[in-house]
């Protein structure tokens, strides 16, 4: 295998996405030659979502078969059913660079795969709160329920995803809310195997990506310090996390 494997990862609606789209479109220079990985998901399309391009949209039932196959690699993911295809892997890295933008379920699982094969990788955790702000909170007398804290964080930000996507929001929605909400926090425990964090409160619920066509605010500082850690620059906005950040 000759490519390297790029890894964007992080909690649900965190901007992991829109991350992706405004790198592409400002910096093609970086990233037009990568090949996206693709998984198999459970779950529905969201709207503008496109089979084969974003995921491969099997029943739940198609993906759980495939535990059975040693080519795949089956995870649960905030209730839904993930594949990895395994030979996608080895055939994209064998072509060049690989990118994965997704969940740290699968994100780990993959850098657990390049320290295995000796395989080339950038990898990044994006984070909903940063170091400062995690520690800051650790330290309050008295002590907070940080777990609840943070599913209240991403709860807001996917209830205005939700919101922006549908126009209306059902009681099947309510529950994936509560249940991707729920997983931040374990895997925000996930993000010091990373080589990098960077902190985005501007999640995929944010105009700030999309209203003034470039990106302001949180939206610009992760976009930028996305491309300055893959041209091999460090920055105030990137961070290393210590195994022990959060208990």
């Amino acid at each position: 295998m000759s490519g390297k494997l790029i890894l964007l990862s992080g909690p649900s609606c965190v901007g992991k996405g829109p991350l992706t789209r405004k790198l592409t479109l400002f910096f093609p220079e970086i990233c037009t030659e990568w090949r996206h990985l693709t998984l198999f998901n459970s779950r529905s399309p969201r709207p503008g979502e496109v089979e084969g391009r974003d995921y491969h949209f099997r029943s739940r039932d198609e993906i759980d078969r495939l535990r059975k196959d040693p080519e795949f690699r089956v995870f649960e993911v905030r209730a839904d059913l993930q594949a990895l295809y395994l030979q996608d892997v080895r055939k994209n890295l064998a072509e060049g660079d690989l990118y994965f933008e997704g969940n740290p379920f699968v994100g780990s699982y993959l850098l657990d795969i390049a320290v295995k094969e000796n395989i080339e990788s950038l990898n990044v955790f994006l984070s909903p709160l940063s170091m400062k702000e995690l520690r800051f909170l650790k330290s309050q007398s008295p002590s907070l329920d940080l777990p609840s804290l943070i599913a209240d964080v991403m709860r807001r930000k996917l209830l205005r995803r939700t919101l922006l996507q549908k126009g209306i929001i059902s009681l099947p929605d309510l529950e994936d809310v509560e249940k991707r909400a729920g997983s931040a926090y374990m895997e925000m425990k996930e993000a010091w195997k990373f080589q990098a964090v960077i902190p985005n409160h501007d999640g995929e619920d944010s105009e700030n990506w999309n209203a003034f066509y470039y990106p302001i605010g949180d939206a610009w500082r992760a976009m930028i310090s996305f491309r300055d850690f893959l041209l091999g620059k460090g920055g105030p906005e990137i961070e290393k996390w210590e195994r022990d950040l959060l208990p």
